[in-house]
């Protein structure tokens, strides 16, 4: 930790740098590959809606069951005539979701599955969700991200500049569909609690975003005045000096909800928690991938189309150019044994010596012998 550190710390004064900026059409290639991947598994496979958006019949069987899940889909399948997802809890009792019930159906359904499981029919707990309930949820998820998305792109436009604005709205654009992709090609469940996993990590991925965007903000003031470095040359360096906390804040954020997705759904089988861990978990990692690889090289991208910047960056060239062609011009000048221009030219054999040093010798002093 204490390397991580002091890499940190020389990244925040510059002494070391790696060139994102420079390698931006590597990361777009990449981020744009990813995005495609996620769209086609979203087109060909679609997303596993759960009984909450579908509507249908949740059966809850009493603590310490004997049959498996394997084998309670199979009776599930059978009873309803389609398939079924079974989740086992906590307490060791199995959750049934069968969508598409009706009422009558339902009460069918759940006989069929108590004389398969042996169990009193009183016992076989069985709720009914509407259709309608789930399409309200997302409904309001919608209009929720779309109001989200509006105030994000006011507030940064007013807080920084508008080509912030569209480059972090770019950034969340992609978080949203490389998480949903992945909830298409894992085939996750879609439940509420997965809208409330996407919505939590957008305010998280701008997190990252803004904190470079105000290290930047702040590096550019008066940068047409000065002739060293580019706006992409400071926007570099912001993310740089930026890159040691993103990743502290990001493996931080990650390692509970890595927990409650790896530990809690998989190998304790609470697979409750999967559908909000999984959205937590892709949108973190995504977040923090775009504010560093997507974002600020998109702003600098903006910002060198800008007339002010376009002669800014003509007058740094020429001066490192300048500067390079002296630097090679002194090294030509040091192989050869030749001096430099303004060097005064050195001394070889002895030096003269001062004229009054020899003045008055062999004259006589003027003494009286």
């Amino acid at each position: 930790m204490s390397k991580l550190g002091n890499l940190g710390a020389r990244l925040h004064r510059g002494e070391v740098s790696y060139d994102f900026i420079g390698k931006r059409k590597i990361w777009y290639g990449v981020s744009i590959l990813i995005t495609i991947t996620a769209i086609l598994g979203l087109a060909v496979r679609g997303l596993n809606m759960g009984i909450d958006f579908q509507g249908g019949a949740v059966f809850t069987t009493p603590t310490k069951m004997s049959a498996s899940v394997a084998q309670v889909e199979k009776y599930a399948h059978d009873a309803a005539g389609h398939e079924a997802v079974v989740q086992k809890l906590g307490n060791g009792s199995l959750r049934i979701q069968i969508a598409g019930l009706d009422t009558a159906k339902s009460d069918q359904v759940k006989q069929t599955l108590a004389k398969d499981l042996k169990l009193d029919p009183e016992r076989l707990n069985a709720d009914l969700v509407g259709p309608s309930w789930g399409e309200q949820i997302a409904n309001k998820a919608w209009q929720g991200l779309a109001i989200f998305m509006v105030l994000v792109v006011i507030y940064l436009a007013i807080a920084f500049e508008w080509r912030m604005a569209v480059a972090a709205l770019v950034a969340l654009i992609h978080d949203i569909t490389i998480t949903v992709g992945i909830y298409a090609l894992v085939g996750f469940e879609v439940t509420p609690g997965t809208v409330i996993g996407l919505l939590t990590i957008l305010g998280y991925s701008l997190y990252d975003t803004v904190v470079v965007f105000d290290s930047l903000k702040e590096q550019t003031k008066d940068i047409t005045k000065q002739t060293r470095f580019t706006y992409s040359d400071i926007a570099n360096h912001s993310i740089n000096s930026t890159l040691v906390r993103s990743i502290n804040t990001t493996v931080v954020a990650l390692l509970p909800v890595a927990g409650l997705l790896f530990i809690g759904g998989g190998f304790l089988g609470a697979g409750t928690l999967n559908d909000i861990s999984l959205s937590l978990f892709v949108g973190l990692a995504a977040g923090a991938y775009s504010s560093i690889f997507i974002a600020t090289p998109l702003v600098a991208d903006l910002k060198e189309r800008e007339p002010a910047m376009k002669a800014l960056r003509k007058r740094v060239m020429a001066k490192r150019a300048q500067a390079a062609a002296g630097e090679a011009q002194g090294e030509s000048r040091s192989a050869t044994g030749e001096p430099s221009d303004g060097a005064a030219p050195a001394v070889v054999g002895p030096r003269d010596q001062s004229v009054t040093r020899n003045r008055g010798r062999g004259r006589p002093s003027g003494k009286r012998r």
